[in-house]
């Protein structure tokens, strides 16, 4: 079973890496509800199959994300001194999300997901395509809306990028320098809640072996192998296919697997 398991997970990464370098998308949008459906292979109680799912997949979001922040970097992509502003409160947001995640029932875990994608989804289908330059919040409304960010990105299991970019969007920042600010707190939430799903995970005898916490290794090992290797070929698929549809057809997916999972 558990050979079964990891082979579905090395394909899982390669699909999660191919969308990534074609649509742009977070790995955590298309990593949770897949881990829901394959975690119960391994033998993960029912009633834990969500945050392990969540807490699995910022796993994985720390060791894709590492490469992607050095290169946002070295591409000075990444305004630092905005970035510095929130990375602290996304940090205590994701922590924070892990804790609030391990109160509630994994059918709760389910809805708050299936909803946040919904709503992502939408976003997705009716993005808007003339940017609109406004001024930026003050620090403390900015601030908040870091750390409403870490919180939810917790809940989710994502890195945050999908509610962090169109949020520095709204406000006038350039797309480029929103991506590379969004992949850098990316990180700090990948990061943070993770640990926080360990430190709340080690309480729970009933988690299979191979667990570090709500982290299943099995899986983060083998989405992780595979999902850096089909970016590339992602990013190379994006020039020569119509991805502005793609997106649209991926939302209208995402929503379908939301309602499939809230009922």
């Amino acid at each position: 079973m558990l050979t079964t398991f990891f082979v579905f997970c090395l394909v899982l990464g390669a699909l999660v890496g191919l969308l990534a370098g074609l649509l742009g998308i977070g790995g955590g949008l298309v990593i949770v509800p897949a881990l829901v459906y394959l975690l119960p292979i391994a033998g993960v109680e029912p009633a834990l199959v969500m945050p392990v799912a969540l807490a699995t997949s910022l796993a994985t979001i720390v060791l894709t994300s590492i490469s992607a922040v050095r290169a946002h970097h070295k591409n000075r992509n990444i305004p630092w001194e905005l970035a510095r502003q929130i990375m602290l409160v996304v940090a205590v947001g994701a922590l924070l999300g892990a804790f609030i995640a391990d109160t509630l029932s994994g059918q709760t875990l389910t809805y708050i997901f299936a909803t946040a994608v919904s709503l992502l989804a939408v976003y997705m289908l009716a993005s808007i395509r003339k940017p609109t330059s406004r001024a930026m919040p003050s620090a403390f409304v900015f601030q908040v809306s870091g750390l409403v960010t870490g919180v939810m990105a917790s809940l989710m299991g994502i890195a945050g990028g999908a509610i962090l970019i169109p949020l520095l969007s709204y406000f006038g920042v350039q797309m480029r320098q929103s991506i590379g600010v969004a992949t850098a707190c990316g990180l700090v939430v990948a990061l943070f809640g993770s640990l926080g799903y360990i430190i709340t995970g080690l309480e729970q005898s009933a988690l299979p072996t191979w667990s570090l916490g709500y982290i299943y290794l099995p899986a983060l090992l083998g989405i992780s192998l595979t999902s850096s290797l089909f970016a590339r070929y992602g990013v190379k698929l994006s020039a020569k296919l119509p991805v502005r549809t793609l997106k649209k057809g991926f939302a209208v997916f995402l929503i379908l697997v939301a309602i499939r999972m809230a009922i």
